[in-house]
């Protein structure tokens, strides 16, 4: 397979791509299907290097030379990408941000509102793709930590009953807290080696940093911005920036969520938890209080997006809730020998011959399954 740069005049803007796009290093910038809006998008794309397979570049021109535009056209848009949408608009607007200060605001206002509706349509997409990261796309690690840590808020402020101004408020928090840092976190996330000691005086500072970025764009909701400037605080004072005792009730949800969402999510030097794992030790941290029992009930004990063993022998992925936190629905992926099957089949765990009877730690073998697939979704 030989890739070769992506060439400007095979994006269409607003039209669903035709091809894969990735960096040089293999990671995932666009998916097959996602929407190239305009050219600050296009322009992010070719900046991490976009790379396109060649025989499906051919493939492409050639229906393009044979005048059948309907050949170009991937699938239309599913719900995953718009969820993957939502990170390259998130840094089309900070990269956007020296250029235009005056449309920031309103701006990440729309993208709140749309990552919320997104949430509210099927919270259990965005959970399954919070859960099921792909290792391949740790170089935006920071854009896809700021998305998935902003869906955990919203759950969690709607579940303890927060007004929904105040809801998006503090998704808003979520998707602005590292917006200076957005970059390192990637290569942090990518570069399988300790944190170096000037990337570690860099993220000391960054909540301080990314609340400046704010205060310059306009921002003067001072509940947002002092979630961002104190989500790395603690209340024993061993926190930073600023070693503080006291935090905003804002800046509490705001940690909760981001610590959460950090130990779900794979990087090169660390394999992720397991959302079970994760809950027990956020339970530990918040003392079993609201906060984090709100994340801990939105997640259950096996969240879309885990890969588990049933009782018959078959591998599967949860892909929808229950009322029963340790009864979801789930996709089998292989026969009960553990041989991939070519039709998956979904199965209510709480039936006794296909109860759920543990996680399993490799998920090498969900890299070959399209969440479409999983959801019965064109793909």
């Amino acid at each position: 397979m030989a890739w070769v740069k992506m060439d400007r005049h095979l994006v269409q803007f607003g039209m669903p791509s035709p091809l894969e796009v990735r960096d040089a290093e293999g990671h995932l910038l666009l998916s097959k299907g996602a929407v190239v809006e305009n050219d600050e998008q296009l322009a992010a794309l070719l900046a991490h290097g976009a790379l396109v397979e060649s025989d499906e570049v051919k493939a492409v021109l050639a229906a393009q030379n044979a005048g059948r535009p309907e050949a170009v056209e991937a699938r239309p848009t599913s719900v995953f990408g718009l969820w993957d949408q939502l990170r390259w608009r998130l840094e089309r607007i900070v990269k956007g941000l020296a250029e235009d200060p005056k449309n920031f605001a309103p701006r990440i206002d729309e993208l709140a509102q749309h990552l919320a509706l997104l949430t509210e349509k099927d919270a259990d997409v965005g959970i399954f793709l919070a859960v099921r990261q792909d290792t391949r796309k740790l170089s935006i690690y920071g854009l896809s930590h700021a998305v998935y840590t902003g869906m955990i808020c919203f759950l969690m402020a709607q579940r303890m009953g927060w007004p929904r101004e105040r809801c998006l408020t503090l998704v808003k928090a979520a998707l602005t807290m590292n917006m200076s840092v957005f970059e390192l976190q990637g290569r942090l996330a990518a570069q399988g080696v300790p944190m170096l000691a000037e990337q570690r005086a860099v993220l000391h500072e960054h909540p301080l940093e990314s609340a400046r970025m704010l205060r310059e764009a306009g921002i003067t909701d001072e509940e947002w911005l002092t979630a961002v400037e104190q989500h790395h605080e603690w209340t024993d004072g061993k926190g930073y920036p600023r070693g503080l005792t006291e935090m905003s009730e804002m800046a509490r949800a705001l940690k909760y969520a981001d610590i959460f969402m950090a130990k779900i999510s794979p990087k090169a030097i660390r394999k992720p938890l397991h959302a079970q794992e994760a809950a027990r030790e956020l339970f530990k941290t918040d003392g079993g209080g609201a906060m984090a029992m709100a994340i801990i009930k939105e997640f259950g004990i096996y969240p879309p997006g885990e890969l588990v063993k049933l009782k018959t022998g078959e591998l599967a992925v949860v892909i929808r809730r229950t009322a029963s936190a340790s009864t979801p629905i789930a996709a089998s992926i292989t026969d009960r020998t553990g041989v991939p099957v070519l039709n998956i089949v979904r199965r209510d765990t709480s039936r006794a011959e296909h109860a759920i009877t543990g996680f399993v730690a490799d998920k090498s073998v969900l890299d070959r399954v399209p969440p479409e697939r999983l959801y019965g979704l064109p793909g």
